[in-house]
């Protein structure tokens, strides 16, 4: 049985063919009844848009049903133990997609339950947004070993996952974070010590020097609007602008895993002008989510 909790879930092989994968899936619209017979439960602690209709789209593009679950609506969250729920989930279905805030949470529940579990979302990782993102990427680069990729922003959940991502991929990732919210050492060391080329350093324009792409995310993620202000003081001088972008390569593509806030971490310039793929980074999430779900389920 098979999870995908972290990109370091996959061996590095599988991480290149998934990509490969996706762009199959994607250029021939491709459907089957994989998960036929098969229901998923998407369960959700924080709110989405993007990841919840990507994989319920994909889910029966494959043929597969869903059911969807929020602590609203379930005892998630409340007295039940979790790996309870998940003992109980797995009579009734047969996978769980997760979106929650620990990445205890996931690993628990593909503990007890038995069944396939795919982090959609945790505080720690995004896994299947930046295997998306690398999807992205592969359409408009021939060689990931080639470039350099910035990080311009929190060090978060994106974050990890990027530095995860560079290890299987080969890229060279700049990552520019104020010094009280640089990414989890741990994560860092890890990735280091197998031989990633990442370098971390709180200016932006360091990080954004030279770079082929640049990523950002918003400086308050859910469960932190009450740092918003203080968030935006240490984050002053971390917006995608054109004049830090004039420090990018010529050819620079901008990212954002949306939603964005236009005038803090990129400006409406920049959200809307040509270097822009946010909106081809979205509709990737669809046709790699796939790719994942058939990796996870064959």
């Amino acid at each position: 049985m098979k999870h995908f909790l972290s990109i370091l879930d996959l061996k590095p092989e599988e991480a290149l063919s998934l990509v490969v994968r996706a762009r199959e899936m994607k250029r021939e619209n491709y459907r089957s009844t994989l998960l036929s017979g098969k229901v998923l439960a998407m369960i959700f602690e924080k709110a989405s848009t993007r990841t919840r209709v990507s994989f319920e789209v994909g889910i029966r593009h494959l043929g597969g049903d869903t059911i969807f679950l929020t602590p609203a609506d379930s005892q998630l969250g409340r007295s039940e133990p979790l790996k309870d729920t998940a003992r109980v989930l797995a009579r009734y279905v047969q996978g769980m997609v997760v979106r929650t805030f620990a990445q205890k949470n996931v690993e628990d529940l593909a503990r007890f339950g038995g069944i396939p579990v795919i982090n959609a979302l945790t505080d720690l990782y995004h896994p299947c947004q930046v295997m998306s993102d690398m999807l992205t990427i592969s359409e408009l680069a021939d060689n990931f070993r080639d470039l350099t990729i910035a990080w311009v922003g929190d060090g978060n959940n994106m974050a990890h996952s990027w530095i995860n991502a560079s290890i299987y991929f080969g890229f060279t990732l700049n990552v520019a974070c104020p010094g009280d919210y640089m990414p989890d050492t741990l994560v860092l060391e890890r990735a280091l010590s197998m031989g990633a080329r990442v370098f971390v350093t709180d200016e932006p324009k360091t990080a954004v020097a030279g770079a082929h792409f640049v990523n950002t995310d918003v400086w308050a993620s859910m469960g932190q609007e009450a740092e918003q202000k203080k968030r935006e003081k240490a984050f002053a001088g971390y917006c995608l602008t054109d004049e830090l972008l004039s420090l990018a390569d010529p050819g620079v593509k901008v990212l954002h895993c949306l939603p964005a806030h236009r005038g803090e971490e990129i400006t409406e310039a920049v959200f809307e002008s040509a270097r822009s793929i946010v909106f081809d980074q979205a509709e990737n999430r669809l046709h790699m989510q796939k790719a994942i779900l058939e990796w996870v389920f064959s």
